[in-house]
């Protein structure tokens, strides 16, 4: 299975609903090791709100799902990418469309994570994955309030690292600005202006006011912008731990 991006060798059955849950989306799967069997795995999927646990047996030769039996991972995938596993409560049918990695965090060396790609047709997982956007980063349209003069204007942002910048537009090479977000002290929804789906990055000199065109995409932005700050906070804690001891 180490070869399988998306099995999570220790984690329990509520640690993958709180994971697909938490970070992922409709037809978010990942394969986990069952505790009633040796050869027993546990494939858990997520509906619209809430996560479906199927039994998956490993023979050593192929695997069994149900009445069905596959001679390999990828083709349990593949067959469910098209067809529906079972109806979820609110009479949803759930298809396997998003693998989710065990590698979770961006690598402190930033190396790509590649995630949350959706299956299609006649793709594989070890197709779609490396094609994937990578987890750590994020780039878009975004309305910025001005220092000085308090107008609105559209700025193209782009996530990496440690790094938010902003340009003039999607063709400009050379950013207007570059936020250092170890400098962040918090990022949220702003309900302060006239404007909707508005959130602010606190800095120590200055507050950025941005609207996103969505409630959707804000929510994304501040999604990924306060998973980046855990990260910084983790990182730091763990260089002082190291220095302390």
């Amino acid at each position: 299975m180490s070869g399988v991006r998306w099995y999570h060798d220790n984690l329990t059955r509520h640690a993958a609903e709180a994971l697909l849950l938490s970070n992922g989306r409709d037809g978010s799967y990942l394969l986990r090791k069952s505790n009633e069997s040796e050869d027993l795995y546990s494939l858990s999927v997520r509906g619209k709100d809430s996560v479906k646990h199927f039994h998956v047996e490993h023979t050593g030769t192929s695997f069994k799902f149900g009445f069905n039996e596959f001679s390999s991972l990828k083709e349990l995938v593949m067959h469910f990418a098209n067809q529906p596993l079972i109806g979820s409560e609110t009479g949803t049918l759930i298809v396997l469309k998003h693998p989710y990695p065990r590698q979770v965090e961006e690598p402190s060396i930033y190396e790509s994570v590649r995630v949350h790609t959706a299956m299609q047709t006649g793709r594989t997982e070890s197709d779609l994955v490396p094609n994937a956007p990578s987890l750590g980063t994020k780039e878009g349209y975004l309305i910025k309030q001005g220092k000085i003069v308090k107008s609105w204007k559209t700025r193209w942002f782009t996530l990496h690292r440690n790094e938010l910048k902003y340009f003039k537009d999607q063709t400009a090479t050379e950013p207007i600005r570059a936020l250092d977000l170890t400098e962040c002290s918090a990022v949220q929804f702003d309900y302060s202006q006239e404007r909707v789906n508005c959130f602010c990055l606190v800095f120590p000199l200055r507050t950025y006011y941005l609207c996103a065109k969505t409630g959707i995409e804000a929510d994304e932005w501040i999604k990924i912008l306060r998973w980046k700050l855990s990260q910084i906070r983790k990182q730091l804690e763990e260089r002082n731990a190291t220095l302390r001891s």
